[in-house]
């Protein structure tokens, strides 16, 4: 694992080399409850099926990553995409990138396309969101009473370690708090000048495809996979499928940009 200083905060990522020349870099941005190690192989998988680099990273405050000195406040991902971001982006040195986020990091993602329209070469979102919807509220919900009825927290502590009870209450708070209940990110939609893929689970359990239905309706030309028999992590209920999915998509890319 390696480190980074962002926002004075000590980020860990991996980094896996490009095996192509002419590739983009590939950016993977997880869930609200993720981090490095919960994408498992799939970022490896990934850079083999691409021939890209691909950098997986946790944000402040998961894995092992250091927290943000501040409380979490409801526009937790602007703040990911407007000031984090471009700043891991400037460390690290990538000027073009490819986004691929899942769930938060999808919203993530799309904030930071509709902020700087100039800079991602393409967007892949997993399971996205752009609004709050009930089906949302209910999946939170569950997962808030998993919390005490199950073993959820001893798997997350396997990622989170001894921050796994506040990561957990950073998501379920902030989205089941009534300040957070009109959260819509749909106005960074327009501004997106770069090609989308928009990917979903048709039996996801925190959303319906409204979400990715809104994405194409706000940007002609987003290409939607919406995937049978896949719930809310689509890269692990269909793996297969979204890996051919981002090799097609991000091969489409390099053959316009590198020509």
């Amino acid at each position: 694992m390696k480190h980074v200083t962002v926002a004075g905060c000590r980020l860990e990522y991996r980094d896996f080399p490009a095996t192509a020349d002419d590739r983009p870099t590939l950016l993977l941005l997880h869930e609200g409850l993720g981090c490095v190690a919960m994408w498992r192989h799939f970022p490896e998988k990934l850079a083999a099926a691409t021939g890209c680099r691909v950098i997986v990273w946790s944000r402040a405050g998961y894995g092992g990553s250091q927290p943000w000195p501040e409380p979490r406040q409801p526009d937790y991902m602007h703040r990911e995409a407007q000031q984090a971001l471009p700043e891991l982006l400037a460390v690290l040195g990538i000027e073009r990138p490819v986004l691929i986020g899942h769930s938060d990091g999808g919203s993530i993602a799309l904030i930071f396309a509709g902020s700087f329209p100039e800079v991602p070469l393409g967007i892949a979102v997993l399971a996205p969101h752009e609004f709050v919807e009930e089906v949302t509220l209910a999946g939170i919900r569950a997962a808030r009473a998993a919390w005490t009825t199950t073993d959820l927290a001893q798997k997350l502590a396997r990622y989170h370690h001894t921050r796994t009870e506040q990561v957990f209450r950073d998501w379920n708070d902030t989205w089941l708090s009534p300040a957070f209940r009109d959260w819509n990110i749909e106005d960074y939609l327009p501004p997106i000048a770069c090609p989308v893929l928009a990917i979903q689970g048709v039996d996801d359990e925190y959303a319906t495809l409204r979400q990715i239905e809104v994405i194409a309706e706000r940007l002609p030309g987003t290409r939607l996979l919406a995937l049978p028999a896949c719930g809310h992590t689509p890269q692990r209920d269909q793996e297969a499928v979204v890996l051919a999915a981002l090799r097609e998509f991000v091969g489409q890319l390099a053959a316009t940009i590198f020509q």
